[in-house]
């Protein structure tokens, strides 16, 4: 939300965080400033100890190498979609410059869909946004430039098996 609306945004379930003075005891509600306002009550330990785990992950990483190591990756899996999906009809929709790119390279294929699921049959997670796009997430931290001629090669063989389902999903009834 932009920071323009925080003072006037009134939700419709203020929660004890989202007040100014939450251990005040106040009789009446006052929001706190800014979005903080818009929290609505306890967050789930449960779930804040996961994420607490998960963030240890970054303990002592140097954001500037997975930066780096993303680009690489980035960049290696487009050339590996040039040199082997180009022909079967994939287009990149992930910028080739490294300072427009993010951590996914993103491709331009009619039978997406169908395409994903059979990938997922093979161990590679993609997913795919309508109607045409698939799209491969790449972590740094984990995911190695082996994985994805790996990726690359698996789809170039489904493409040409036609081992995957090409009807696109049902819109439902004409009316």
């Amino acid at each position: 939300m932009a920071q323009r609306h925080h003072a006037d945004l009134k939700t419709p379930l203020p929660g004890w965080t989202g007040h100014a003075d939450p251990f005040g005891l106040a009789r009446e509600y006052a929001p706190a400033p800014g979005i903080a306002r818009a929290r609505i009550g306890t967050p789930p330990i449960l779930s804040l100890l996961a994420l607490e785990a998960a963030l240890t992950a970054f303990d002592g990483v140097d954001l500037t190498r997975v930066r780096a190591k993303s680009l690489s990756l980035t960049g290696f899996f487009l050339r590996c979609a040039d040199e082997l999906l180009t022909s079967l009809g994939f287009t990149s929709v992930t910028p080739a410059d490294p300072g427009r790119r993010g951590s996914q390279v993103t491709l331009r294929h009619p039978h997406a869909r169908g395409l994903v699921a059979a990938l997922a049959e093979h161990g590679v997670i993609a997913d795919m946004r309508a109607p045409d796009l698939l799209r491969f997430g790449v972590n740094a931290l984990y995911t190695s430039h082996r994985d994805l001629p790996t990726a690359a090669l698996h789809l170039r063989d489904i493409t040409r098996g036609a081992a995957y389902d090409p009807a696109p999903p049902s819109a439902g009834p004409v009316t």
